[in-house]
């Protein structure tokens, strides 16, 4: 049995580069733009490219897909390659369905409720000012994108570093990167979004197929690595 939530699992080496540090007041001015814009939004639709990168092994795992997401905190997030794969943040619960593995696996929705999370960071909803030290970056490879540093105020297993490319023209988030204990990186980055996408109820329910082993996790105690945490 493989490891759930795969769609969030971080893996791989840190990429360094070297940069001027922006001042405070900048780095405040690129947060309030960007988080008065994801204020105004009711949610959106993208394609995304997810790149796992595992440190130990050095092996880059390549993954695309698309994300539809809802206020408050509705999100379906699907894989289509290199296999299928369904993340869905629904009103009362979260799924992770591997359609291959004929596997689904259910948690509460606690989990995808954590500030730091990448689902809540890369929607526009995380606090950052309130849960991160944050540093603004200046990098020619980054081109006209803000960069930011976020360096949790209470870092975990799962997270201990992350980084954000905001577009300037928009103040909507391109990519996000996620770092964990153990070096790994999870980079998510953002084509084609749309905001104000139309998505109906039904596209944040779920029920598993017949034949669907379900692994239950809702009231029992949290697993010891929490799966929305990265």
């Amino acid at each position: 049995m493989k490891a759930p939530f795969r769609i969030l699992s971080a893996a791989a080496a840190v990429l360094l580069c070297a940069c001027t540090c922006a001042s405070a007041a900048d780095v405040a001015g690129s947060v309030r733009k960007m988080q008065e814009t994801y204020a105004r939004i009711d949610g959106f639709r993208s394609e995304f490219t997810q790149k796992l990168l595992q440190r130990d092994s050095g092996v880059t795992e390549t993954r695309t897909g698309t994300i539809l997401f809802k206020k408050p905190l509705l999100v379906r997030w699907e894989t289509k390659a290199p296999h299928s794969e369904m993340l869905m943040v629904t009103e009362n619960e979260v799924w992770n369905y591997l359609a291959d593995e004929e596997l689904a696996y259910r948690y509460p929705r606690e989990v995808a409720e954590d500030s730091r999370s990448l689902i809540q960071v890369i929607t526009g909803q995380s606090s950052l000012d309130r849960d991160f030290d944050l540093e603004e970056t200046r990098d020619p490879a980054d081109g006209r994108l803000i960069h930011l540093m976020l360096y949790p105020k209470d870092p975990t297993t799962e997270l201990t570093e992350a980084q954000l490319w905001i577009d300037p023209d928009t103040s909507l988030i391109r990519r996000v990167s996620v770092m964990d204990f153990y070096g790994n990186l999870n980079t998510v980055e953002l084509s084609g979004l749309k905001t104000g996408a139309a998505a109906s109820a039904s596209d944040f329910r779920f029920t598993p197929p017949k034949g669907t082993e379900v692994e239950d996790h809702v009231g029992k105690k949290p697993p010891e690595k929490r799966p929305l945490s990265n």
